[in-house]
């Protein structure tokens, strides 16, 4: 499957027939107000999850993260401009190794199942594929989002080496983490020159 300039810029809901806008940018190149509604969607979306983990929500750095220089975003917008679902990576190094990470996947709930989780994380491994030396996709996931842990599972995604392992307490209680570190490694291109693809089936997430 090979992408065209259309199938990066446009998405089509395939029961509304309803057309979204895909816009590329950098952190620097979002606006007060794109941003500001990324930032709810994730609240939105994410709020509890964060909250019932060791994590916790801190929006002062959740703002700061979203604003790192090398984070790129990928949004979907309506007719109207305004921005209904995001996803948010970087090129980094894990283990010293060149991996393409994915921050965030987040859609408003009208938008989920429809398959544009999958068009999203399709284009993000398209991005990894061209970055030379990339090895892997990778994403953090709360385990208490089973519908995300079964939606990445389903196009290929596993856990990863790196990922939290449990921890037994001297008492024997067994802590095991709140959070998932899952991994796909990229494909190479076929004979014909196309990228592959993550394969149609699956559903659709809430958020990563």
């Amino acid at each position: 499957m090979s992408y065209n300039l259309q199938e990066w810029t446009t998405w089509t809901h395939p029961l509304t027939q309803k057309t979204y806008s895909l816009e590329f940018l950098s952190s620097h190149e979002l606006s007060k107000d794109d941003f500001r509604t990324c930032f709810g969607i994730i609240e939105t979306t994410s709020g509890v999850d964060y909250k019932n983990s060791s994590v916790g929500w801190h929006p002062a750095m959740k703002r700061k993260e979203m604003k790192s220089p090398d984070l790129r975003y990928i949004l979907v917008k309506d007719d109207g401009g305004a921005v209904q679902g995001f996803t948010s990576l970087m090129p980094t190094f894990e283990n010293h190794e060149p991996v393409l990470y994915c921050y965030e996947v987040h859609l408003l709930p009208e938008l989920q199942g429809s398959g544009l989780g999958k068009h999203l994380m399709n284009q993000l491994i398209t991005i990894a594929e061209n970055i030379p030396s990339t090895k892997k996709v990778m994403l953090t996931c709360f385990t208490s989002n089973l519908n995300g842990l079964k939606f990445y599972e389903k196009i290929g995604f596993t856990k990863d080496d790196f990922s939290p392992a449990d921890r037994t307490l001297r008492g024997g209680k067994v802590v095991r983490p709140d959070y998932v570190i899952l991994s796909r490694e990229t494909a190479h291109r076929g004979l014909n020159g196309e990228l592959r693809t993550i394969e149609d089936g699956g559903s659709d997430y809430t958020e990563s």
